[in-house]
């Protein structure tokens, strides 16, 4: 059991605190409720933009780096669809010096022509390293513009065009700012060897006087169910043929998402997985493959994806993996082979929470979940769930109708 307190400021800013005394270091994470389904079509990218500008100084610190490393500790930062993460891991004597860079950039960003267009330059070089110019870099473009319609997970972090960052102004990183950095949108979580009580005095000292902003209220389009099979070739400039199959699964906090979870792991997680097992190591029809969920917070994603082996086709490698989904629904899964995934599952859970900053990270997240107590919960969620409910979900969404299939095929 991981036991934390929680509290909320004033202004709205939601704080969670679990002592743990077993390590000399503290873990700060600040979560902010927004992502890339925040966005406009016309103006994408923006969350992650501003993931870079958070770095950029404020008004009383001109780069946030150097005082964390000072202090004996990094930091870093992520963005996905649904939010932006920031944390720092400082020795425990060192907490203030976290808090007073945290709440100096929600306070008083900077916001400077010349760190907007340093900033911009780093994300247009990423979107075009890890995007463009990278094998199989376009591939969430692919299959997020083939899965969704109206959703705004439609499109990636990165952004659907370099152009809608290119064309960020200074009004827009403002109205942005105001819009979404303010403590009412915002849940601050401290693990570590630290007194609630002293920490409580410091959150208060550091963050009380930040004004909120007004609430959000986030309205998103609901994705209509899927009704036929989307298929999309790109023939690129990849070493070798890939394949994508990606299924829509329910949102994070709905119980079947848990039974999605666990299929992706019966298909592939580890060596004595289905996929891995049958179309690797007995068939070698694929030279890799893998299964998972994006876990989005909005109904996400199951994913196949394979690289056939030489010599065989891509055809080939989507009919056997067909073939093994649909062992899967006609069967019900043995009682021990589940068992065997369920208390994987539970252990990559467990070893997950030995780390302070995956603590701070899973209190944040699962209270902007509203249950902050999953962090202790989600386990036995996966324990309760039974042979039936797997091949239930198996069937509602392994289907052709509920798939986006996506081929690379290598120019030759």
């Amino acid at each position: 059991m991981i036991s934390f307190e929680r509290f909320e400021l004033k202004n709205g800013l939601k704080v969670l605190i679990h002592e743990d005394d077993s390590t000399p270091m503290v873990a700060v994470n600040v979560l902010y409720n927004v992502g890339a389904r925040d966005e406009s079509p016309e103006k994408t990218g923006f969350a992650h933009l501003f993931e870079h500008l958070m770095f950029g100084g404020s008004a009383n610190v001109a780069d946030f780096d150097t005082p964390i490393q000072m202090a004996g500790g990094e930091n870093n930062a992520f963005t996905n669809n649904d939010i932006t993460n920031f944390y720092d891991i400082v020795p425990a004597e060192n907490l203030e010096t976290a808090l007073w860079l945290e709440s100096d950039r929600m306070l008083s960003l900077n916001f400077d022509e010349r760190v907007l267009e340093v900033q911009r330059k780093v994300v247009l070089e990423e979107f075009n390293e890890t995007c463009l110019n990278e094998p199989y870099g376009d591939v969430w473009h692919h299959i997020t513009d083939m899965a969704y319609k109206v959703h705004p997970y439609r499109w990636p972090t990165l952004g659907k065009v370099p152009k809608h960052v290119e064309e960020a102004t200074i009004e827009d990183v403002k109205t942005f700012f105001y819009k979404y950095y303010r403590p009412n949108n915002a849940i601050l979580a401290i693990a570590g060897n630290v007194q609630s009580k002293e920490v409580i005095t410091l959150i208060e000292k550091w963050f009380s006087d930040i004004p909120s902003g007004k609430a959000n209220v986030r309205i998103l389009p609901q994705e209509p169910p899927q009704m036929r099979l989307e298929k999309r070739i790109n023939e690129a400039n990849v070493p070798v043929d890939a394949l994508y199959l990606a299924f829509h699964v329910p949102a994070r906090n709905q119980q079947d998402y848990y039974v999605a979870d666990l299929i992706s792991d019966i298909l592939s997680h580890g060596p004595s997985s289905r996929l891995y097992q049958r179309l690797v190591k007995q068939k070698a029809i694929f030279s890799s493959i893998d299964c998972y969920v994006t876990g989005s917070i909005d109904p996400g994603l199951l994913i196949v994806e394979g690289k056939p082996s030489e010599g065989v086709s891509l055809e080939k490698g989507v009919a056997a993996i067909w073939k093994e989904l649909e062992f899967l629904k006609q069967e019900l899964i043995s009682e021990r082979e589940l068992q065997k995934v369920k208390n994987k599952i539970e252990s990559n859970l467990i070893f997950s929470e030995m780390n302070i900053i995956n603590k701070a990270m899973n209190l944040a997240f699962y209270e902007l979940l509203e249950d902050a107590e999953l962090i202790n919960k989600e386990a036995s969620f996966y324990q309760k769930i039974s042979r039936e409910d797997i091949n239930r979900v198996a069937n509602e969404l392994l289907t052709e109708v509920n798939c986006s299939e996506l081929l690379y095929k290598a120019k030759t």
